[in-house]
């Protein structure tokens, strides 16, 4: 355990685990220890392949650590549920027996999961998908051999990815899988999902103010004691801007560090579920949303949508900021869309 020893905390967002691609600075002022004698206190660990932070007021030591072990123990919980990096995970099996037509009956966080990642495919139009699993592993392959994939390839992984492949019994809790080869896949809203489900057992434990940071996932309830909010300074290379935030969640996005070239074009491993591709613009996006998981999901959609389809699909979510900053052949745009412009 320890406290919070110094003003100005900066962490790295790695997008899913693909790799990293965009800073997320963090400025988290401390705010009065002594308001309701409460302490500070902050905890690292690695989860998800990325940085964990938590950081939470709390009345003792004693109380502090048993927070921490109950906010981990459900984070890896989650990971043995939802990460498809380890063997045998929970959504591993799942995708095992796609194609089989077998009901299976899982936990209540990986069908929470996965109906709120469909959902959010369904409202954007399938620019997230929670089955992309076939093109992630075929990009991962395709990064570490540094061969770009072939046609052929890319056609097989594509015709694997279609959440409307994905049934639900909601009497039962089971999931079905439709189609043979498919493969599950929810790096893009897993993060955010994670901190919101952090954030209910913190809230369960009476504690009100927290900050939770995954890789630069990072999801906020109460203010510190005796502040209006946590100030949190996000931006893009010299342009930055300074939030006071709540009970909400931001996450930065980007597809310009990670890529691969093929034929003089660059492929950014951040892919469009439509086309089967790798986005061949450069885009850093934010979200501000309600929730940690709407903000994880979203900075993949509006990264995907590009700013002039964007407009058209703020309308879908409401509560819900978003900065864009593109490149398109070397001509760079800037925009921001907030609720209240609608």
């Amino acid at each position: 355990m320890s406290t919070l020893s110094t003003n100005r905390v900066r962490t790295v967002l790695g997008l899913g685990r693909i790799g990293a691609c965009l800073f997320l600075c963090c400025t988290l002022m401390n705010g009065p220890t002594r308001a309701q004698s409460l302490k500070r206190y902050t905890f690292d660990r690695g989860l998800f392949g990325t940085e964990y932070r938590k950081v939470f007021y709390a009345p003792d030591d004693s109380t502090a650590q048993r927070v921490r072990r109950a906010v981990d123990a459900r984070m890896d919980s989650l990971n043995e549920v939802m990460s498809d990096y380890r063997d045998g995970s929970e959504i591993n099996r799942l995708s095992a027996t796609a194609g089989s037509g077998q009901w299976v009956r899982v936990s209540p966080f990986l069908y929470d999961v996965l109906q709120k990642a469909v959902m959010m495919a369904q409202k954007s139009d399938g620019l997230y998908d929670p089955t992309i699993g076939p093109l992630s592993q075929l990009w991962r392959r395709a990064v570490r051999r540094n061969i770009f994939p072939s046609r052929k390839e890319l056609r097989k992984a594509h015709r694997l990815v279609d959440y409307r492949y994905i049934r639900f019994d909601s009497v039962g809790r089971r999931i079905s899988l439709k189609k043979a080869g498919m493969r599950l896949d929810v790096g893009g809203i897993g993060q955010g999902f994670a901190n919101d489900e952090g954030m209910k057992v913190l809230q369960q434990l009476g504690i009100r103010s927290a900050l939770l940071d995954i890789g630069g996932d990072i999801r906020v309830s109460e203010p510190p004691p005796g502040e209006s909010g946590w100030r949190v300074l996000t931006g893009f290379g010299t342009d930055t801007t300074t939030l006071l935030l709540k009970n909400v969640g931001i996450t930065a996005s980007g597809a310009t560090y990670r890529y691969l070239e093929h034929e003089g074009k660059r492929y950014s491993h951040l892919m469009n579920p439509r086309t089967g591709l790798g986005l061949l613009h450069d885009v850093q996006t934010t979200v501000l949303a309600p929730d940690g998981t709407q903000a994880d999901a979203l900075t993949k959609v509006f990264s995907v949508a590009g700013i002039r389809k964007s407009s058209r699909l703020m309308r879908r979510f409401p509560g819900v900021t978003v900065w864009v900053t593109e490149n398109r052949n070397g001509h760079l745009t800037r925009w921001t869309f907030k609720e209240r412009d609608r």
